[in-house]
């Protein structure tokens, strides 16, 4: 029965949760931008009060280990260090964009939803695959801003395995092109806003409007971790950048 806390830094949203096993206890998280300095270490302690826990009857913490924006990922890792040392409690990373698969897939998967057709899931009005009995596999690609026309991909599929390395990508008119002639593909996360245009005109190309990264969907792999006893190392642990950092040029007049 571990209690785990799930901390969801890498991109605009700050996001913490708190679980028991795979069950969701208690929640906390904001959209707005630029709060995680402020609020994520507020959310904890309100959460953690909420649920009626304290600090010490955690079992593990949970830190999304990107790729994602830089100066979330260092303000998530590094509270996820402190509270690790301070508690004497193990550290779990959890892939970004794989824990938003999850979330997508959970999406996908939403009774109502419009991706629901009796008989098959696959069934999608306007898709080639509607076909009674489809078997047809459908892919998640959660995708993260990285600017311009630039995302943070992967791709997933309904076991959330990945079967293609997650990258940087510039998206255009061709991207994913021989995988939607083939598959089903559900689109979501900040960075297929932007995306949508270039591609939702596919009949294969589906896109979760207003998908947002969730500590809540980091649950299921934080688990399998824990009971792999697949911890990090709390003195050599970086988050997974994926792109170099590069500061910009100063604005104030006389600096170089």
């Amino acid at each position: 029965m571990a209690l785990i806390l799930c901390l969801e830094t890498a991109t605009r949203v700050c996001s913490v949760s708190l679980s028991r096993d795979a069950s969701l206890l208690s929640i906390r998280e904001s959209e707005s931008h630029n709060v995680h300095s402020s609020k994520l270490t507020v959310f904890i302690d309100e959460m953690m009060k909420e649920a009626g826990h304290s600090f010490q009857e955690l079992d593990a913490v949970a830190v999304s280990m990107g790729p994602g924006s830089y100066t979330g990922l260092r303000i998530g890792v590094a509270t996820a260090k402190g509270l690790c040392y301070a508690l004497d409690k193990p550290m779990i990373a959890v892939p970004t964009l794989q824990a938003m698969a999850t979330g997508i897939n959970l999406k996908f998967q939403v009774p109502g939803s419009r991706f629901q057709v009796p008989g098959s899931r696959f069934q999608v009005p306007g898709s080639r695959f509607q076909v009674p009995g489809s078997k047809t596999e459908v892919l998640f690609v959660p995708m993260i801003d990285a600017r311009r026309m630039e995302v943070f991909c992967g791709i997933y599929n309904e076991e959330n395995v990945e079967i293609r390395e997650v990258r940087a990508e510039i998206i255009d008119e061709h991207s994913f092109g021989e995988l939607l002639e083939n598959h089903l593909i559900i689109f979501g996360g900040d960075g297929s806003e932007k995306c949508k245009p270039v591609l939702g005109n596919h009949p294969n190309a589906f896109f979760l409007d207003s998908f947002a990264a969730s500590a809540k969907y980091m649950i299921p792999r934080a688990v399998e971790k824990f009971v792999n006893r697949d911890f990090e190392n709390l003195a050599y642990f970086e988050p997974f950048y994926l792109k170099d950092f590069v500061a910009g040029k100063p604005r104030v007049k006389g600096l170089l």
